[in-house]
Parts: C-alpha cells; sequence; structure tokens
C-alpha cells in the first residue's frame, strides 16, 4: 500500500454531502482517494491521446477545420445525452478552430 499523506482540502458542500451520505459509515477518505485516482488515470489518459494527436499531426498534416468541428459536435451531442441520462449538466469543451 502506498504511503498517505494528510491534506486539508476545500470541497463543495453539497457535493461533500452527498458523498458522505453515499459513503455512510465507510472512510471518506477511502472515497477522495479513490476519486483522485480515477481523475488522475483519466488525465494520463487524455495526455496521451493528445500525443498521439500531436504525432498524427506531425506525420499526416493538420487536422481539417471541418473534421475538428464535426468531432466538437459529436462529442457535445454524446456529452449531453449522458448527462441528460445521468441528471448531470454537460461539461463545456472548447470548441474547435
Amino acid at each position: 500500500m502506498a504511503p498517505k499523506t494528510k491534506v486539508t482540502l476545500t470541497l463543495d458542500s453539497e457535493q461533500l454531502e452527498e458523498l458522505r451520505a453515499l459513503v455512510g459509515a465507510r472512510s471518506l477518505s477511502a472515497a477522495v482517494d479513490s476519486a483522485v485516482a480515477a481523475y488522475l488515470t483519466r488525465v494520463r489518459h487524455l495526455a496521451a491521446v493528445d500525443d498521439w494527436l500531436v504525432e498524427l499531426e506531425r506525420e499526416h498534416g493538420p487536422v481539417p477545420t471541418e473534421t475538428l468541428a464535426w468531432a466538437a459536435d459529436l462529442v457535445e451531442a454524446w456529452d449531453a445525452s449522458r448527462a441528460s441520462a445521468s441528471k448531470i449538466a454537460p461539461r463545456r469543451r472548447r470548441r474547435a478552430g
């Protein structure tokens, strides 16, 4: 098991209340640690995708603006459908171009 470090965090009150209600008697620290681990995995994955896209652009030239716009629209539609299914507000994404 990796060593642990005690920290002080400032969290959204409503989200913290919901998390405490969900984890109940289980460790709040373990829940936050698990969320941080999942976030780090996601960020590492996104960084790897960014690196791959840079490599593709270097080999094949820039992606056409129309293709970037199409991909952004596709992601926004997917995110909106996922958000409506889970009642979570969609994240705002940067637009291509």
